[in-house]
């Protein structure tokens, strides 16, 4: 969501024959979004959070002074509905002087969709990088195909011949594969009747997975996005904005060339996240994680899942399972039980660090040692 940046109510006042622009009121909504709007406004001025850190962004209740902070917005940076549906309206009551811009919506922001299950399968991985759609493009691909197939072979069996050598395999086949597909329906409707209620309680708010600030390709193509806002809003400080973002991108380089040495000691490494979260991560560094404990962020998974999650750490010998600060560390120890797995604690959102331009590339490092030491 974008609106048109409307003039600000005291763009600029003379003193001394000069005229001095206010700097915009901005706020923001997760600490890892404040990190890189604060790092563009470095030495201007200090963005607003609405939402604290420590606290999930999913669900969460404004208090008076954050509520004060929209209300007196010039500029929202948010990532979007899909991250937090509640602050949709709340920015349209209390923000509708502002200029609002959604991350997620933002040209050339990298979008992942969502993964299916809590077990990540080897195929999965290999398209990680491409996102989800190139799975469901192959998929389409074959039923093509394989309708394609049935329709030839349909024309082929008006020969008598044919049709009797190939009747008794091909009714085996169709019974088969009859049985296959009323087996694969079964399964998807208990999985479906256990993600319907996680997804209906958690993230799934749209197509995409909103984790999207933990790409550090994104961090970089909304800097300038940043930038080109608040320039627009305050162009006496432009050049600054500007020259912010610049230095926080080569400080991005840096940062991305210093997570993959962290990694590569432990590449190949094998590791379950508490909940799906953290692909954006896996995919810039090429490290995917096998599984996660539960889809939803907010809601606690199912006896049968974390069943499935304890049978995937014995049979395949992973050798982390991550903890978050948000979420309910006794489900780790239930899933831990009975297996050899090392466990840490990975934080995406920046809950105990200090708020300010130093939180996002902390944030990032801090993740990536915390899956090394893990590991």
């Amino acid at each position: 969501m974008s609106r048109k940046l409307l003039p600000l109510s005291t763009a600029a006042i003379l003193l001394g024959g000069t005229a001095v622009a206010d700097v915009p009121s901005v706020a923001v909504d997760i600490a890892p979004v404040h990190s890189l709007v604060a790092r563009v406004m470095d030495g201007v001025g200090v963005p607003d959070l609405i939402v604290q850190s420590g606290a999930s962004p999913h669900e969460y209740s404004l208090r008076p002074s954050e509520a004060a902070a929209l209300q007196n917005a010039d500029l929202v940076f948010w990532m979007g509905e899909d991250l937090t549906p509640w602050l949709e309206d709340a920015i349209g009551n209390l923000a509708a002087k502002a200029s609002v811009t959604a991350l997620l919506e933002t040209e050339g922001t990298k979008l992942l969709d969502f993964r299916e299950g809590t077990l990540f399968e080897a195929h999965d991985h290999d398209d990680h990088a491409e996102g989800e759609d190139h799975d469901h493009d192959d998929h389409d691909d074959h039923a093509e195909d394989k309708e394609h197939d049935h329709a030839e072979h349909a024309d082929e069996d008006h020969a008598d011949e044919e049709h009797a050598e190939g009747k008794d395999h091909d009714e085996h086949d169709h019974d088969e594969h009859a049985h296959e597909e009323h087996a694969d329906h079964d399964e998807h409707e208990e999985h479906a009747e256990h993600d319907e209620h996680d997804d209906h309680e958690g993230h799934a708010h749209g197509d995409h997975d909103p984790h999207a600030w933990l790409s550090l390709q994104n961090a970089g193509t909304w800097l300038n996005v940043i930038a080109a806002q608040l320039s627009a809003a305050d162009p006496d400080n432009a050049g600054a904005y500007f020259a912010n973002a610049a230095a926080a991108k080569t400080e991005i380089e840096t940062l991305s060339a210093e997570v993959t040495a962290t990694l590569e000691p432990v590449r190949g490494g094998s590791f379950i996240v508490f909940h799906d979260a953290f692909q954006y991560f896996e995919a810039e560094f090429d490290f995917p994680a096998s599984g996660a404990i539960s889809i939803a962020d907010a809601a606690d998974p199912s006896p049968a899942r974390i069943a499935e999650i304890q049978g995937r750490i014995r049979e395949e010998g992973i050798d982390c399972v991550l903890a978050e600060p948000q979420f309910n560390a006794g489900l780790i120890a239930t899933v831990l039980e009975g297996t050899d797995a090392q466990t840490g604690v990975i934080d995406p959102l920046g809950a105990e660090l200090e708020l300010g331009a130093a939180l996002y590339p902390q944030l990032i490092r801090n993740m990536a040692t915390t899956l090394a030491d893990c590991l």
